[in-house]
């Protein structure tokens, strides 16, 4: 393990790439060591539990999905973390990149094989799936500020594009589903207290009687910040009621509600000022107080129905209302949004024999709208008012074939079509406008599983990624859609292998080749305003390994590596200068995380864990460059049971080694304005509490 620590503690990633490999062959080696283990100890290894995953919009055998898919469990998710955001469960996840993770008015940056890298707050070009009711919206906003990690039980992540199943906006797909109402009646509540002013409060309770079970959760979160105007307050209640209505058939009922009245923004740095104090916020950001506040409402009906052994039919349908206000660094300007988005879903699967051969047919259709009635105002004169809807329809059909000698071919296509309108109430309709996409999204992937330890696999997939209303923002100022803006369109050629070797060890590997046109790339103008162009086309070739393994009873090992090359091939700017064999801005070339897990039967548990960024370009001609850096965290606590009652009590350090580096680094900032330092050293500590009544 010495290896692993050499690469996580230090700030600057030179010969990393010999340490990452050694610390992979460790982890083969740790496997191994466990090769040994009895028919019935494996049997009863969670890391040899089968997965069952959601990913392809029907329930698979992990092993037997041709597609690269990470899984991340309710422990990871929730023993002795902050939950804050949801980056500290995917850094596990490769082919995933997670920034911004204490600028919660810029809220969680999530990037799946560079799709989502150019977001400059919330998730752009990924699909946001949580208990089956989408959160990324027609336009493909995805917004990570709702989500609850106290009573998250599962999250599976989906890489690459995926449009043929999930429509636009889907270069990969993150479903979140709520942890399991179990039998009988429990409660629980956390407070945690740490570095920063970080407070936490949660609480939580399920229950069933007869065919009836319940799941609510309470969680209060507040944060001073590392750097100067960083402050936030969250309060968020999810809850979550099934109803067995009989053998065949259940319904699900859905609400949550978001209230974060506080979420400053501290604002992007200079090289200099970081170099000057870290913790500083920038002077405009300061002195116009920029940040934000919303208020959210969700709610959501699912229903699904099985006929026998051949027929499953799931229809849900969602409403929500969200109200928005944030205030900028420049200018003293403010806005205010009011949206409401709705949809519907239905979907039937039918399993049969096709030519003798065992056949799954699935198809669907959804329906999805959103209004935005937006307002920015220079004090308190408007500047801009307008309405912006965005309205999709979509239909898809997926079959499977199973083929002799454990072969399985399967074809998927969709099809799309979404309208944006802005209706302007400022200046007579003057800067109205509208947009239409249509497109059809093919799949195909090819399988083979002849046994646990070899499941190779080959996929090939698309995706179409119209702009979303915020990035259809005309640069000239006077409201409207961009004229000069398209969709982005991808095709992904990709092959993998996973499976279980014998003993305790887990495995995922995939190569993947990645075409994009007219890729959407943000930047700033001379005022600081984000507005975004098309590059002509990129390419991005990369590899993914994930390894977990037992390495005797309760300890365990988790590591997994990117490489990612992603360049322009074809991108000449307004002014005339040639990007091309250019670097795409804001996807590092190598990641690695590995975590050292223990849990003892007394109830006793420790983790290391360490996660190592490579240098990336901040900006489109490659002319700012980042540094690599590492971090290593630290966890431990105790799960003791008396009787009835838990108590958890737990402690964790995050970025032992004090490393300096960037939480976020903004893409082609105006100002040299890229840089929000990340925090020191954070020690944080809690309490939990649980008790079950039956």
């Amino acid at each position: 393990m010495s290896a692993l620590f050499s690469v996580v503690g230090t700030r600057s990633l030179g010969g990393s790439i010999s340490a990452w490999a050694l610390t992979l062959l460790l982890s083969l080696v740790a496997g191994n060591s466990a090769a040994h283990a009895s028919p019935d100890e494996a049997a009863d290894d969670p890391v040899r539990e089968e997965i069952i995953v959601q990913a392809g919009r029907i329930s698979t055998p992990l092993l037997e999905t041709a597609a690269a898919i990470g899984v991340v469990g309710q422990e990871e998710i929730q023993l002795a973390r902050p939950q804050l955001t949801l980056g500290e469960s995917l850094a596990r996840i490769p082919g995933v990149f997670t920034q911004d993770r204490e600028n919660f008015a810029q809220d969680l940056r999530v990037s799946i094989r560079g799709f989502g890298s150019r977001a400059r707050f919330g998730l752009r070009g990924i699909k946001l799936i949580v208990d089956g009711i989408p959160a990324t919206l027609p336009d493909g906003q995805g917004q990570l500020d709702t989500l609850q990690l106290s009573t998250a039980g599962r999250i599976e992540v989906l890489r690459g594009p995926s449009a043929s199943l999930y429509g636009s906006a889907a270069g990969g797909v993150i479903r979140v589903e709520s942890e399991a109402i179990g039998e009988g009646t429990s409660a629980a509540g956390r407070a945690g207290f740490g570095s920063n002013g970080y407070r936490s409060y949660d609480a939580k309770a399920t229950g069933r009687e007869g065919s009836v079970g319940i799941l609510l959760g309470l969680s209060h979160q507040e944060l001073a910040g590392y750097r100067d105007h960083s402050r936030m307050e969250s309060t968020i209640l999810n809850s979550r009621a099934e109803w067995q209505i009989d053998e065949a058939s259940e319904l699900t009922a859905l609400l949550s509600f978001v209230h974060a009245p506080i979420a400053d923004d501290p604002g992007g740095l200079r090289a200099s000022e970081v170099a000057a104090d870290r913790r500083q916020a920038a002077p405009n950001n300061l002195l116009f107080d920029a940040g934000e506040s919303l208020d959210q409402v969700t709610a959501g009906l699912r229903y699904t129905r099985r006929s026998g052994d051949n027929h499953e039919t799931t229809g849900a349908a969602w409403y929500g209302w969200r109200d928005f206000a944030n205030r900028l660094p420049f200018g003293d300007v403010n806005g205010s949004l009011d949206r409401n988005f709705a949809g519907a879903s239905l979907q039937h699967e039918y399993t049969d024999e096709l030519l003798g051969m065992p056949n799954s047919l699935l198809v669907g259709f959804d329906v999805e709208a959103q209004r935005d009635d937006r307002i920015r105002r220079v004090g308190a004169n408007p500047t801009l008012d307008q309405a912006e809807d965005v309205t999709s329809l979509r239909v898809f059909i997926r079959d499977e074939v199973q083929l002799p000698r454990d072969f399985a071919l399967a074809f998927s296509l969709g099809f799309d079509n979404l309208r944006y309108r802005v209706d302007d109430h400022l200046s007579g309709g003057s800067a109205s406008g509208s947009a239409d996409f249509s497109e059809w999204s093919p799949a195909l992937s090819f399988r083979w599983n002849p046994r646990q330890a070899l499941n190779p696999y080959l996929r090939l997939s698309t995706s179409f990624e119209p702009p979303t209303t915020v990035e259809f923002r005309n640069p000239t100022g006077a409201g409207g859609l961009n004229p000069n803006l398209d969709a982005q369109r991808a095709i992904n050629y990709e092959a993998g292998v996973k499976g279980l070797l014998p003993g305790r060890l887990r495995y995922d590997l995939a190569v993947y080749h990645i075409r994009t046109e007219d890729e959407l790339i943000p930047y700033e103008d001379a005022l600081g305003e984000t507005y975004y162009r098309n590059a002509g086309r990129t390419e991005r070739t990369g590899f993914e390994a994930m390894l977990i393994a037992e390495i005797y009873e309760g300890l365990k090992f988790t590591a997994s590596y990117t490489f990612s090359k992603a360049r322009f091939t074809d991108y000449v700017l307004g002014s005339g200068e040639n990007l091309v064999g250019k670097k795409v801005p804001g996807i590092p070339e190598n990641t690695f995380y590995a975590e050292l897990l223990y849990l003892h039967p007394t109830g006793f548990f420790a983790a290391v864990e360490g996660r190592a960024v490579g240098e990336f370009y901040a900006d489109d001609a490659n002319a700012v460059r980042t540094e690599a850096y590492g971090v290593l965290d630290f966890r431990m606590g105790w799960k003791g049971d008396w009787g009835r009652w838990r108590l958890t009590p737990y402690l964790a350090v995050s970025n032992l080694t004090d490393t300096l580096y960037n939480d976020n680094v903004r893409l082609n900032a105006g100002f040299g304005r890229y840089y929000e330092p990340a925090a020191g050293v954070q020690v944080q500590g809690g309490l939990g509490l649980a008790y079950r009544f039956d």
